[in-house]
């Protein structure tokens, strides 16, 4: 009768053990869980603002129409995107270049921050890109020609 006992209890022993570690897994995965929500809160609050990253993509195409400081891009889906100039915007062509190189039928990449009129103000604008997914199929005529 003594070797049942043991057995029995052992077998509650180890119950005991298997359900508590249960337990205190379950506790560790959901302060994990509150630790990622509070990071993941930081971060939009914070510095690294996520929602002005993801306004901050780039618009290519062909610019349209040239007006002060703005002008309208046609893109490949054949949408147009309005973009703002500011002081602060570098314009750049292999060397740096000014608002007065941008010309109607000029390929441009554009990278700023869309306003909620879907305007973008312009950070930095690439004149003629050639490189990656932006590169152009139209050469853009040199400044001054």
């Amino acid at each position: 009768m003594k070797p049942v006992y043991v057995i029995i209890i052992a077998i509650i022993a180890l119950s005991a053990g298997f359900f508590g570690g249960m337990k205190y897994n379950q506790s560790k995965v959901t302060a994990n869980r509150m630790n990622i929500f509070r990071q993941f809160d930081q971060e939009i609050n914070g510095q690294n603002n996520i929602r002005r990253q993801v306004n901050n993509r780039p618009v290519a195409g062909e610019i349209i129409n040239i007006d002060g400081n703005s002008f309208t891009v046609k893109m490949s889906d054949e949408q147009s995107k309005i973009v703002l100039l500011k002081d602060t915007t570098q314009i750049n062509q292999a060397t740096k270049v000014s608002i007065t190189d941008l010309k109607q039928g000029s390929q441009v990449v554009v990278f700023g921050s869309e306003n909620s009129d879907g305007s973008v103000t312009a950070q930095n604008i690439q004149l003629n890109p050639q490189y990656g997914r932006y590169q152009t199929s139209t050469p853009t005529p040199s400044p001054g020609s």
